[in-house]
């Protein structure tokens, strides 16, 4: 049952944010370094680490001996998720990457919170979101760079 739940819970995370990411004519005009990545690779990478977050918060849930531990997990998982949402809707719905820019640090001290959290219980598990903590560094400093070629953003 947990693998159900983690599996359905990626899935709404990942349609969410996929509904408010817009690849349209403001974001194709936006000024990107040499070494950004194809629209393409944007999909492939947040499938697998959506799949990788999913794992590992099964593992982590099998691994938290306490309801109180699972609690926890949980809600950093939904906080988690909410972040996530919360900088597709700033960088592409509301065209402000310079705010994005600062929301991505609370996203990545949730992921790094996690693997914090799984780590105690199962090293394995938190290992699992280690690409999800390097594709977030990436992603916050490509939107940085992106912020200081195209700024500034009303």
């Amino acid at each position: 049952m947990p693998v159900v739940i983690a599996g359905l819970i990626a899935l709404v995370v990942a349609m969410l944010g996929m509904t408010i990411t817009e690849i349209g004519p403001w974001y194709h005009s936006l000024v990107q370094p040499r070494w950004a990545p194809a629209d393409a690779v944007y999909g492939v990478a947040w499938t697998a680490i959506y799949a990788l977050t999913a794992i590992a918060g099964v593992t982590g849930w099998l691994a938290m001996p306490t309801w109180r531990e699972r609690e926890w997990l949980l809600g950093l998982f939904a906080l988690n998720g909410f972040l996530n949402i919360l900088w597709s809707l700033l960088f592409f719905r509301l065209h402000r990457p310079d705010w994005a820019v600062v929301e991505v640090l609370a996203l990545w001290v949730s992921v790094a919170a996690l693997i914090i959290v799984i780590w105690r219980r199962s090293m394995p598990g938190a290992m699992l979101l280690l690409p999800y903590l390097a594709w977030v560094t990436f992603a916050g400093y490509l939107n940085m760079i992106i912020v200081r070629l195209n700024g500034p953003f009303y």
